[in-house]
């Protein structure tokens, strides 16, 4: 429950109202350690603390990145801070891609919005040990061009032959001349062996929800589709039960979930 104290080694805007924060470790860690899919509770001293899923690392792990979106008084203070400011850290938490696991599978990701980040480090991770997967795909979706995350590293993507981008827009504005409408159109149209492929998606639950009916269409079998159900986390323990999601706690039992466990459950409102 007592965090460590951090320092921000660098902030970069992605959106108009989305940073990412560069933390360092604190004083007597050398480097971050963390899975794809665990997050950390970050804490503005004199405001309070919020989950924020690691985003991934850089500097070979002397640095960790989180990206927030200022929506609320302690993100909207976390995208306030400067180089060299001091932020609190707990963690890192929670359940885990499958990266392990899906080796000598197809994988496909989709993400919808700020879904992108918490799913990042699993796309880092199947591309430094490329060798050991068979197709690799990225399905991202924005409400607007503008709000496209990590717009650049994504055009970098886009350059490789060894992975499949498709990325759409709710809306399209300006000069964008890409795809329109939702994820799960791209589903429809991404080559892959149903058989042997595993899903991992993250964003709105009803992006999430149509994205999984897709899939099963496809023939992707329930036990090989993850969901990342980040909700309502609040001091990731368990204790206060603010994550309860049926017999689950989304911050010990999750974020990630393989959605045979959880598939009747997401059908229900308000769970």
């Amino acid at each position: 429950m007592i965090p460590e104290v951090a320092r921000i080694a660098g902030t970069r805007r992605e959106t108009a109202d989305t940073w990412t924060l560069e933390l360092e470790p604190p004083p007597g860690r050398d480097a971050w350690a963390y899975r794809p899919g665990q997050f950390n509770m970050l804490y503005v001293f004199g405001i309070g603390e919020v989950p924020i899923s690691i985003s991934g690392s850089a500097r070979e792990g002397a640095t960790l990145l989180h990206t927030v979106r200022a929506v609320g008084t302690v993100s909207s203070a976390l995208a306030r801070l400067k180089r060299g400011d001091s932020v609190g850290v707990r963690g890192p938490f929670g359940s885990v891609w499958p990266v392990e696991e899906a080796a000598g599978s197809d994988v496909l990701i989709a993400a919808g919005g700020l879904g992108f980040a918490p799913v990042r480090p699993a796309l880092v991770a199947l591309l430094a040990r490329r060798e050991r997967y068979g197709k690799l795909i990225l399905l991202y979706g924005s409400r607007s061009p503008e709000e496209i995350l990590y717009r650049r590293e994504i055009e970098a993507l886009r350059r490789r032959l060894d992975v499949d981008i498709d990325v759409t827009v709710d809306h399209a504005t300006g000069a964008w001349h890409g795809n329109v409408g939702v994820v799960t159109s791209l589903v429809k149209r991404a080559a892959f062996d149903p058989e042997h492929t595993v899903a991992m998606l993250c964003g709105p639950e009803v992006m999430m929800r149509f994205t999984v009916a897709a899939l099963r269409d496809a023939g992707v079998a329930r036990e090989r589709v993850y969901l990342s159900m980040e909700r309502n986390m609040k001091c990731a323990l368990g204790h206060c039960g603010h994550c309860q999601f049926g017999r689950d706690f989304v911050c010990k039992d999750g974020p990630v979930l393989r959605y045979d466990r959880i598939r009747e459950r997401l059908a229900v409102r308000e769970v």
